[in-house]
């Protein structure tokens, strides 16, 4: 059975439409299936918790999100019975990371075309962090310091809708990194690796742990993550002047930022990371509120994912 959560507010309110066309699409097609519109932040996770439920045990449940990399991480967060759920993905939102890293089409339709299809299903991590004694799971990254910053301030501003009216989506991503870049104070913090390897720094402008190659709407700022490896890519970035980390996030976009001075990649299987100062933090692009720690590991079990075929 399928079961579809849709976010019909994202890409500024297309979500809606977007959907419209795909359920005329499973009506004409005689697909057997079910659907959620969303109402409210965290609605997604609810619906998936209950989603769960559905069907037999011996029943494969296709649980499709339909909405931006946002209600990913929702959805994941909602899911709770992995060996029976295999995951879907249909882009409506702006930043479509997920998909870049993924290798999944952008446009809706052709994603449509190869969920019904079900001809490859593959294996995907699922990391998470626990926040105020709740499990928040991401599909794509989670940050805290400059990296959230930007988000946060992507997800409030009016410009969003702009650009994305435009079909300019990713590139706010970019203007409000060069805004926040003018005040940001870099600041100490520090990285434990698997419980084992302490590394401190001074002037740490952010941390991204990445379970994908990109994050922030095309950054490339892990080239080497892979999401099926059970490890946890994580890039930090302190000690360098703005002028030079002006330069160098444009080199992200392609991965050309990897070796410059300043710029550290770690791997590991979980990490903490503390901060002098309460800092902004992101999960898969939305708030995750002001903290100064920061727990990620990656859950025993992967989650079953439909892909496109190769």
């Amino acid at each position: 059975m399928y079961y579809f959560i849709v976010n019909p507010n994202s890409r500024s309110g297309r979500g809606r439409s977007i959907w419209n066309q795909i359920h005329q699409q499973l009506i004409l097609r005689g697909v057997e299936f079910q659907y959620s519109l969303t109402r409210y932040s965290g609605h997604a996770t609810e619906i998936a918790a209950k989603a769960c439920s559905l069907g037999t045990e011996s029943e494969p449940l296709y649980m499709i999100a339909v909405g931006g990399d946002g209600t990913i991480q929702e959805v994941l967060t909602g899911i709770h019975d992995f060996s029976r759920v295999i995951f879907g993905y249909i882009p409506t939102g702006s930043g479509n990371d997920f998909c870049r890293s993924m290798g999944l089409p952008f446009d809706p339709m052709e994603s449509l075309e190869y969920i019904l299809k079900a001809q490859r299903i593959s294996q995907m991590d699922v990391p998470y962090l626990i926040r105020e004694n709740k499990k928040s799971r991401f599909g794509i990254s989670t940050g805290i310091g400059y990296d959230a910053g930007v988000c946060q301030e992507v997800l409030a501003t009016p410009l969003k809708k702009v650009f994305n009216r435009l079909g300019l989506g990713k590139l706010i991503y970019l203007f409000i990194a060069l805004k926040q870049l003018i005040f940001i104070s870099p600041g100490k913090l520090t990285v434990t690796l698997d419980n084992e390897k302490t590394f401190s720094y001074d002037h740490v402008y952010f941390t991204a742990i990445m379970n994908q190659k990109y994050e922030g709407g095309g950054f490339k700022f892990c080239p080497e993550a892979r999401p099926d490896d059970r490890i946890l890519d994580v890039i930090l970035v302190e000690g360098v002047s703005k002028i030079k980390l002006l330069f160098c996030l444009p080199t992200a976009f392609f991965g050309k930022h990897v070796g410059i001075r300043g710029i550290h990649i770690f791997t590991c299987g979980d990490i903490h990371v503390h901060s002098e100062a309460p800092l902004p933090i992101h999960i898969d692009g939305e708030s995750g509120g002001i903290r100064k720690d920061l727990t990620v590991s990656v859950e025993k079990s992967s989650l079953k994912i439909l892909l496109p075929v190769i």
